[in-house]
C-alpha cells in the first residue's frame, strides 16, 4: 500500500465541496497543508478566501453531466465522493434521486480509470442491504459498490445520523423537539441508530487519507451511545434546556405525510425530509469495529455533540445540506 500513501506535491479532488460535510471537510484538509482541487458546478458559492488559497484549484463541472471531469481528475492522487443527488424542493422531483445517484457514480469512475485515480474516499449510510431498505439507504450502498467497480481503490464509510449544525438530519431533530413540546410520529421513532458528531466524521475522513492502509475497505462509524429516535430528541431537549417532550408514535403516519408535516414545521423541505424519514425504519448500528485499528479517535457522546452544534448553529447560516 506504500504507493497509495499521499506525498506533499500530491493533489487531491473533493466533489461536493460546498455541502455539509465538503465545506467543513476542506478546512480540515487545508489544515494538514493538503494541495486541493474543487469540481464545483458554481464556484461563486465558494468563500472568496478559498478562492484566493494558493493549495485550491477550482474546476467548474457538473458529475452528474459529465462536464468537466477530464480536467477535474488530471493528475490527481486520491478523491473525496461526498454527493448525493437527494434534496429537491418537493418528493416529486426527487423521485429519480436513485438513478441520478447511480449515473453520477459511474460518470465518476469511468472519470477515475481514465485518469488513473489512486483512491476514493466515499461517505455513505448505515444500514443492511435487503427488501426493507429504505430508498434513500439502498442507493448509499449502490453507490458504494459502483465506486468499488472500478481501477480506483474505494474506501467506504457508513455512517447513520451526523449531528452537526448545517446537517439536513440534525436541523430537522432541532426543529422539531424546539417547536413541538408534544408530537405525533411514526412508529420508527424507536428504531435504534447510533449517531455520530460531525467532528468525528471529519476525523475519519481525514485519517483514511493518511492511512494507505485503509484502501479498499469498508468501515462503519458511529458516535459512543446507542439509542432511538424517540431517545434522541429526548436528549437534544435536555441539551438544549427543554422540557422532556411528549413523543406520541402512531402505526397509520406514513412517511409521505410525516414528510410533509415536517415540511410545514422545519426549513428542511419535503423532498429531502421524505427520504430520511422513509429511512426511520431501517435500524443503523455499527456492527463493525475494525476503523477503531486504522484511524483511532476519542469519539464524542450524543450530549457533547449535541451541545456543539447548538453553539455552532448559532453562528451557522445558510443552506441545509444532508
Amino acid at each position: 500500500m506504500n504507493n497509495l500513501a499521499i506525498k506533499p506535491d500530491d493533489r487531491v479532488l473533493v466533489i461536493g465541496s460546498t455541502g455539509f460535510i465538503g465545506g467543513r471537510l476542506v478546512l480540515e484538509l487545508l489544515k494538514k497543508g493538503i494541495k486541493l482541487r474543487l469540481l464545483v458546478r458554481n464556484p461563486s458559492k465558494l468563500s472568496p478566501s478559498l478562492l484566493k488559497n494558493q493549495l485550491i484549484e477550482v474546476v467548474k463541472g457538473d458529475l452528474l453531466k459529465d462536464e468537466g471531469l477530464p480536467a477535474a481528475f488530471h493528475a490527481i492522487h486520491s478523491a473525496y465522493y461526498l454527493v448525493h443527488s437527494m434534496g429537491g424542493k418537493s418528493i416529486s422531483s426527487n423521485l429519480e434521486f436513485a438513478q441520478a445517484d447511480k449515473r453520477a457514480a459511474k460518470n465518476f469512475v469511468t472519470a477515475a480509470d481514465a485518469a488513473g485515480l489512486k483512491r476514493v474516499i466515499y461517505l455513505g449510510g448505515l444500514g443492511e442491504m435487503g427488501k426493507n431498505l429504505s430508498e434513500h439507504l439502498r442507493s448509499r450502498a449502490e453507490v458504494a459498490q459502483i465506486l468499488s467497480s472500478g481501477k480506483t481503490f474505494a474506501t467506504t464509510l457508513r455512517a447513520a445520523v451526523i449531528i452537526g449544525a448545517g446537517g439536513a438530519s440534525y436541523e430537522m431533530l432541532r426543529y422539531l423537539v424546539e417547536r413541538l413540546p408534544v408530537m405525533v410520529c411514526p412508529k420508527w421513532i424507536d428504531t435504534k441508530i447510533q449517531p455520530i458528531a460531525v467532528r468525528d466524521v471529519l476525523a475519519y475522513l481525514v485519517g483514511c487519507l493518511l492511512n494507505p492502509d485503509t484502501a479498499g475497505k469498508v468501515f462503519d462509524i458511529g458516535g459512543t451511545d446507542i439509542m432511538t429516535y424517540r431517545e434522541m430528541m429526548q436528549q437534544y431537549a435536555k441539551a438544549k434546556g427543554l422540557c422532556p417532550r411528549l413523543i406520541v408514535s402512531v402505526p397509520v403516519l406514513t412517511p409521505h405525510l410525516a414528510a410533509y408535516w415536517v415540511d410545514f414545521v422545519t426549513p428542511v423541505s419535503s423532498g429531502i425530509a421524505h427520504p430520511l424519514i422513509e429511512g426511520m425504519k431501517n435500524e443503523v448500528i455499527c456492527h463493525d469495529h475494525s476503523i477503531d485499528q486504522y484511524v483511532p479517535i476519542k469519539k464524542t457522546s450524543f450530549p457533547d455533540a449535541a451541545s456543539i452544534a447548538i453553539e455552532e448553529g448559532k453562528e451557522v447560516k445558510g443552506t441545509i445540506g444532508s
